[in-house]
């Protein structure tokens, strides 16, 4: 009889662990649709965001717009879309709003239609605004929600849901060269079928949101609070100064290779232009490449660092591309294609990685450090295109100088 009582525990200790494993690989299943769900639509919202430097050439000419009134329009769309990051962040940290993803793309959809029936350079200068402030509003708890379904992997999902925006990006040029430089600017009016696409799927991702949130009060563990666990509050493991000094080396990493490639990819198409004689349609297909480099270097940093290391990708990141870049600026056309390519999947690759760090540094607080990070990112756009519009027009430094490493800085 105690044999048999022994089987039987034995039994029921095995059923209630196969149980328990079928339930966790339930729930990383579920998680993991989650995160290609939010990567779809970081893909819709970043390839309406892209559609504001795409629409530059076409803005130019048909208002007569000076470089540094383009270089205007990136300000007011790069302020709303990276100031206001960090307090949504912090915000949210504190009050998580799982309905505020679909309050971002609605926002952005305003901002798609004003653009599209803008006849004053204020009404561009106000979409711009909108569109950027949708942006603002999505990046930070959609990497939060990014990080709760990780499941441990967080490279790899911050990489996956990155990867998203990386493509929307890179379509921009293409939609708007085959969209919008045919038909004209009431055309970007089209693409809010994409916004309203995407405040379908995020109602749904912020109703599992709300489901799996960190509870107020600490309760049973279960497959799904370990699905969530990564965000939950908790205490800092390194002093203060510490961790601020490690936040500020990471800002600086960030900062010493982004305004590079924030410089070449907003006006990489006036440089095509201006030295090989391009066409804009022909430029916006150069652009996609080397928006499509940050995808393929994102998805492998993210993916590497897991495996690998953190500290490995960055300093690759950081010193990789610099060969690269100082051929940019003496390279034919079909070379200067390649290069960008490969700077930009060098330069890319790091984010993931630098953002991970972010977030471990900061526990609990992942939408800040996702809003700062990212902020800091779209911040570089508002500084470096119109110095580098201002390089590009120097009498004093070529156009075909202009690309090389840092001369938007000391160029003029």
């Amino acid at each position: 009889m105690a044999m048999s009582d022994r089987t039987l525990d034995s039994g029921a200790t095995h059923a209630a662990a196969a149980v328990s494993s079928r339930a966790a690989t339930q729930a990383a299943g579920t998680t993991f649709s989650v995160i290609l769900t939010l990567s779809f639509c970081h893909l819709l919202n970043d390839m309406m965001q892209s559609l504001v430097p795409a629409l530059y050439p076409i803005l130019k000419s048909s208002y007569g717009l000076s470089f540094s009134q383009v270089g205007l329009i990136t300000l007011a769309f790069q302020c709303t879309a990276s100031m206001l990051q960090p307090l949504v962040g912090l915000y949210t940290d504190r009050h998580p709003q799982p309905y505020s993803l679909t309050a971002g793309i609605s926002l952005t959809l305003v901002g798609l239609l004003l653009m599209s029936q803008a006849s004053t350079y204020p009404a561009i200068l106000l979409a711009a605004m909108l569109i950027g402030m949708g942006s603002s509003i999505f990046h930070p708890e959609a990497s939060r929600v990014a990080r709760m379904a990780a499941g441990g992997r967080y490279g790899l999902a911050q990489s996956l849901f990155q990867v998203g925006g990386n493509i929307g990006s890179a379509s921009g040029p293409l939609l708007a060269a085959f969209v919008v430089v045919p038909h004209g600017q009431s055309s970007i009016a089209w693409f809010s079928g994409a916004a309203l696409i995407a405040i379908f799927v995020l109602l749904l991702v912020a109703g599992w949101y709300a489901r799996n949130r960190t509870p107020a009060r600490p309760g049973p563990r279960t497959p799904a609070a370990a699905v969530v666990s990564a965000t939950a509050p908790r205490q800092r493991t390194l002093p203060r100064r510490k961790v601020i000094q490690a936040v500020a080396i990471l800002v600086a990493l960030l900062f010493s290779k982004n305004v590079y490639s924030a410089s070449l990819g907003s006006y990489f198409t006036f440089y095509l232009i201006d030295k090989f004689n391009l066409p804009i349609q022909t430029a916006q297909f150069y652009l996609f490449a080397f928006l499509a480099g940050i995808v393929a270097g994102t998805l492998a940093g993210g993916a590497v660092g897991d495996r690998v290391g953190r500290i490995p990708v960055i300093w690759f990141s950081i010193l990789g591309a610099l060969p690269f870049a100082l051929l940019l600026p003496h390279a034919n056309l079909f070379w200067t294609g390649v290069l960008a390519v490969l700077i930009a999947m060098i330069m890319a690759s790091a984010f993931s990685a630098i953002l991970v760090y972010a977030q471990e540094l900061l526990p609990g607080r992942v939408g800040l450090a996702a809003g700062m990070f990212t902020a800091f990112r779209s911040a570089l756009g508002v500084w470096a295109p119109p110095r580098l519009a201002s390089s590009l027009t120097s009498p004093a430094l070529p156009p075909s100088t202009a690309c090389a490493p840092f001369s938007c800085f000391w160029g003029s």
